[in-house]
């Protein structure tokens, strides 16, 4: 199937590959080296004549195998290109969801259907058929109606649809409660049903079966899914792909002749994975021992006895419906309007913003449900307009968060500047989408922490917006802050998308980035820097808010005198002054944060890829990270349309080559891949000049070492450049450890961050809700045992008295302290005299008092460290 073309170009890197260093590895593996070698140059051509799986079976591999070797062949930086990283990387996505939904698929099915039904049923209805027809309509449907492959939250409501429809079709005796008894009200309604074999089905059509929700709504509350959502899934897509495929029951169930040939036909136009070897539990699609382990499968309880003291893995189908839950929950109490507290917000204003805002919602609500259903499928698009109208609530719940923090900083009410702002305005709403979209598009290969890349992931967000990168990254850190429901994987992809903006997105061309810059170096001539290296070790103590940072850069001056922080310096708007004449300008605020957390971010990668590569040369370091700041600093230019890790790698060759170190390209590269949030496009693929492109080997030598050469040499004289102090490294104000905290009372109990979530069905619950994960998320160090180790616990919690002691620098306003953990279930200081269910041990008292305060916890959390000084010149 391979043409001579291929053949001949991929004989030319099966060669270059045995004669580079791990050549023994591929003399070993000369059967699958060569199967790469085709899939390598069959994509790069364009000229792929054979399927993936196809390629697979051949040289007897599995995809997880298949990938790892991949990796371990691109021993060069130019064996595999960026196009075939693409291409590699949405076959590892597209796997990844049918992984975990056929998994799910599995285990929902024996809910359902019983094991050995009843002699009555016919021998073509049993389960293995069942299992295929199922299977086999789920592919066709998502292959037909989803551009998206990987978004695995679509993917599972469009499979609860079919597990719907096929279910309506199985005689009741092949089926479980309460699929037996809603099945039987169907037929007792009238429906076209006979018990026995189903006779008399074959005329049953989509719009014949699409009356009776009672299923879906069963599926939903099962798995907790939101039902409006499935039931949009199910009319405006599910029944027209029924009709449009012409798929009608016959004996019970769809012809599954007619649904292979259909799936056939689209798997061969694909020509990637045969998902139909699920079925049979093909090796082919088995993941290896790793692969397994990161993808979170729920073990098979032995003992229905033993649920209490097993503590379940998440599933990445479960992992993502509890997301959206926390979701819900923080949304439930949202409105899509504005709140009478926003409105009187608006109604203080110099110029009432009302209407801008209400206007400017509703022409994004059309712009957004286009746009998601160009991305999605065009049978989506009220998916989109369901998304989007949470995003609405949640920009109104931030917005009027943020005003009142404003508020009470200020002591004002009148927002106008900022609320008539239309960046401001597009980015806080952007930013709320963001999350929503987020929450949705938990990727099947993802952890806890990890943002997986998909169609509609960030930065997708901002060319929907049109929205510069440099605005959305001015709102993410007072969103933050000003939502403390927000759940650690929506804070972490917050982060995430802060990073991405500050290492590469916010450096696009025609960012207002480069104008910033270079109105500072303007206002003084060449000396005046975004940021002078001397405030590197300065700690992030002040916390900027929205309005500081989009009604930047004229700010006004610092007071000499004791008093209020220059923030609080304000019009009757509630915004900084205007700057007189005769007083010099400060700088931007928005510019010089940015930089600051630029240099942080700089210096952590710099800091990890040399504990990899360089850990034996520690004088090294310093001088590296003086010329990554030097050239961030000066040389800034550098980094239009470029990564920040590529001027890194550049530093640190540049920095070994001149002190005779001897440290390759290539070393470096293949240490940076093992590197978190990496991406391979970053060092194959390096602006050299205007819309031409190389690897970073040949960037270095064009660019970076012809602009910084005089600078570089400076380190092997006698007289090296001043050394760039080291940034100070703080706390992340997004981050929340894994790791329990200690209960401030001087003994050994600690406390974790509650991981699971409540049932979406019920609703916002009482933090003493518990679940069968979360009842039993508490470790003593030991296994539990006799009552006094309660009552040693109980007497712990009782005496303690400690308070929690924060310290304050010099000249800052004192937080308030933490009290002891003690609140009732409803979040009410127990001096107040209410009073513990009566039936509740002492125990479990204090286990709901703390998970009770989490939410203040994580509050006081991110303002401690944070608002010690609020002295920082603007």
């Amino acid at each position: 199937k391979v043409s001579e073309s291929v053949r001949e170009k991929a004989w030319k890197t099966y060669e270059s590959l045995s004669a580079a260093d791990g050549a023994l590895a591929c003399n070993k593996k000369k059967k699958e080296t060569w199967g790469v070698c085709i899939f390598i140059v069959a994509i790069d051509l364009d000229e792929v004549t054979f399927t993936f799986t196809e390629l697979l079976k051949s040289i007897n591999l599995s995809v997880c195998t298949f990938f790892q070797f991949l990796k371990e062949v691109d021993v060069n930086m130019d064996t595999v290109s960026t196009k075939v990283d693409s291409t590699v990387s949405r076959l590892k996505k597209k796997y990844d969801v049918l992984f975990a939904l056929y998994h799910k698929f599995e285990r929902t099915c024996g809910l359902i259907y019983l094991e050995q039904p009843s002699s009555e049923i016919s021998a073509e209805l049993s389960s293995v058929l069942v299992l295929k027809n199922y299977w086999i309509t789920f592919l066709l449907a998502k292959g037909k109606v989803l551009q998206v492959e990987d978004d695995l939250v679509i993917s599972f409501q469009l499979l609860l649809c079919v597990l719907d429809y096929f279910i309506k079709l199985s005689p009741p005796a092949m089926l479980k409660e309460p699929y037996k008894s809603s099945v039987s009200a169907v037929t007792v309604n009238g429906s076209a049903r006979t018990p026995r074999r189903g006779q008399n089905r074959s005329s049953r059509t989509a719009k014949q079966l699409d009356t009776d929700t009672k299923i879906i709504e069963i599926l939903c509350k099962e798995h907790d899914c939101n039902f409006d959502e499935v039931k949009n899934v199910y009319f405006t897509s599910f029944i027209p792909f029924l009709n449009s495929a012409g798929i009608v029951a016959s004996n019970g169930l769809p012809e599954v002749e007619v649904i292979l040939k259909q799936y056939d036909e689209l798997y061969l136009k694909n020509k990637d994975i045969d998902a139909r070897l699920f079925l049979n539990h093909d090796e082919t699609l088995q993941p290896d021992v790793i692969a397994c382990s990161q993808l979170e499968r729920t073990p098979l309880k032995n003992n229905p006895d033993e649920e209490i003291n097993v503590i379940l893995p998440q599933t990445p189908v479960r992992a993502a419906m509890n997301n959206i839950q926390q979701l819900f929950m923080i949304l439930n109490s949202a409105t899509d309007k504005p709140s009478d507290t926003l409105i009187m917000y608006f109604n203080n204003c110099t110029v009432n913003p009302k209407d801008s805002i209400l206007k400017r919602v509703e022409s994004f609500d059309h712009i957004f449900k286009k746009k998601f259903a160009e991305a999605v499928g065009q049978g989506w698009a009220e998916i989109g307009s369901q998304r989007y109208k949470l995003g609405v609530r949640l920009y109104y719940r931030v917005m009027e968060s943020m005003l009142k923090s404003e508020e009470e900083r200020l002591s004002v009410q009148n927002f106008s500047k900022l609320l008539n702002g239309n960046i401001f305005h597009t980015s806080l709403l952007a930013c709320a989408v963001e999350v929503v979209m987020a929450t949705y598009g938990r990727n099947a290969s993802q952890s806890d922490s990890t943002s997986a890349e998909t169609d509609l992931s960030f930065p997708w967000i901002l060319n929907v917006f049109d929205l510069k990168a440099f605005d959305f990254y001015k709102v993410i850190e007072s969103f933050i802050r000003a939502e403390p429901s927000l759940t650690r994987e929506m804070i972490k992809h917050l982060e995430h998308c802060e990073h991405r903006i500050m290492e590469s997105l916010a450096w696009q061309s025609g960012s207002p980035l480069f104008d910033l810059i270079k109105q500072s170096k303007e206002r003084e001539g060449q000396t005046d820097q975004p940021e002078p290296a001397s405030t590197l070790n300065v700690p992030l103590q002040h916390y900027h808010t929205a309005a500081d940072l989009y009604l930047s850069p004229v700010k006004s001056p610092k007071k000499k005198a004791s008093g209020p922080p220059p923030s609080a310096t304000s019009t009757p708007d509630g915004q900084p002054a205007v700057t007189p004449q005769t007083q010099k300008p400060q700088k931007s605020t928005s510019l010089s944060l940015f930089y600051k957390k630029v240099y942080l971010l700089a210096y952590r990668r710099l800091h990890t890829l040399f504990l990899h590569l360089l850990s034996e040369h520690p004088d090294l370091e310093p001088l590296i990270w003086t010329l990554f700041q030097h050239t961030l600093q000066n040389e800034y230019e550098l980094m239009r349309d470029r990564h920040l890790d590529q001027i890194m790698m550049c530093s640190m060759y540049g920095i070994c080559k001149v002190k005779n170190v001897d440290l390759r390209f290539k070393i470096i590269v293949s240490a940076y891949k093992e590197l978190c949030n990496t991406n391979q496009e970053t060092f194959k693929r390096v602006l050299i000049r205007e819309e031409q492109y190389d690897s970073i080997i040949v960037f270095y030598n064009l660019v970076f070492m012809q602009k910084l050469k005089t600078n570089i040499l400076q380190y092997a004289s006698s007289r090296p450049p001043t050394l760039s102090p080291i940034p100070h490294i703080p706390r992340s104000p997004y981050q929340f450890s894994n790791s329990p905290r200690r209960v401030p009372a001087g003994s050994n109990i600690y406390i974790s961050p509650l991981k699971s979530p409540y049932k979406f069905s019920d609703g916002f619950q009482s933090p003493t809700k518990m679940t069968p994960r979360s009842r039993i998320l508490v470790s003593i160090g030991e296994s539990f045992g006799t009552s006094e180790k309660f009552q040693k616990i109980n007497q712990m919690l009782c005496n303690s008295e400690c308070q929690l002691k924060r310290s304050a620098e010099a000249g800052a306003a004192a937080p308030k302290p933490l009290k002891r953990l003690r609140f009732d279930i409803e979040g009410q200081d127990e001096a107040d005299g209410s009073k513990h269910l009566p039936q509740e041990s002492k125990f479990q008292q204090k286990l709901a008092e703390m998970t009770s305060t989490r939410t203040r916890m994580q509050k006081q959390k991110l303002n401690d460290g944070n608002d010690t000084s609020a002295s920082e010149e603007k």
